[in-house]
């Protein structure tokens, strides 16, 4: 068990790396924006399994394994409903890298871009009703969560993701032996982050599945009040 100092000294680190300046090249990189984004990624994923037809759309591995058997079954149609996903997957991650050469030198930075897109996407999404027009949505989920997952690479120079957990369990992890072996800060600095990041996951997890039960697929506007404070932190932060 922890004891109240401990507590208090865990907390106080957290907040810090939360409220820690960065080099104005780095800012996109910042906790405070990876939590924030961390809460999209597990809202979005928990929205297609509660009310879009109990699909993941968030990461593309379960949806490459089912494809693989409909191919072995020879069920074609049912192997396009997953191939599809997996392409706009693949889309995302061009379109992303081809904004961040057309706009590398722009006055807006190209990752606010980024979260302008996934705003619309999701916007008009939210308006698609539930049922048999499931799929598409699905498919722009998996859109918007590439071009996620491919601009914000980083937080606080670690490598890590925000639209899935496995990564920052595994990387998490990891620091976690090194800091109890060295005692080194930096270890215990780097545990917070990847943690801190699947804490936020599962909290935004939670409150997807509530807001998709509350307000059905309108739920989604609350994804896109989110990713407007992370467009609007990125301004205040002068990228």
């Amino acid at each position: 068990m922890f004891s109240l100092t401990k507590k208090k000294r865990f907390f106080r680190t957290f907040f810090y790396l939360i409220n820690k300046k960065e080099n104005k090249k780095k800012v996109a990189e910042t906790f405070r924006l990876g939590l924030l984004l961390c809460l999209v990624g597990g809202f979005t994923d928990a929205y297609t399994f509660t009310i879009r037809g109990k699909v993941l759309a968030n990461a593309q591995t379960g949806n490459m394994v089912f494809f693989a058997l409909r191919l072995i079954e020879m069920k074609w149609m049912k192997a396009l409903f997953y191939f599809l996903p997996i392409a706009a997957f693949a889309l995302g991650i061009l379109i992303a890298e081809f904004i961040k050469e057309k706009f590398k030198h722009s006055k807006i930075h190209w990752k606010q871009i980024i979260i302008l897109m996934e705003i619309v996407v999701l916007l008009v999404s939210s308006f698609i009703p539930k049922g048999e027009l499931n799929v598409y949505v699905n498919i722009a989920i998996s859109f918007v969560c590439s071009l996620q997952v491919q601009a914000f690479r980083k937080i606080r120079g670690n490598i890590s993701a925000t639209t899935m957990c496995t990564g920052n369990l595994r990387s998490g992890t990891e620091n976690l032996y090194h800091y109890l072996t060295t005692k080194d800060r930096d270890f215990k600095h780097n545990v917070l982050i990847y943690y801190g990041l699947i804490v936020f996951f599962m909290i935004g997890a939670v409150a997807g599945s509530f807001f998709s039960e509350l307000l059905g697929e309108k739920a989604l506007l609350v994804c896109c009040g989110l990713l407007f404070i992370v467009f609007s932190v990125m301004f205040k932060d002068n990228i």
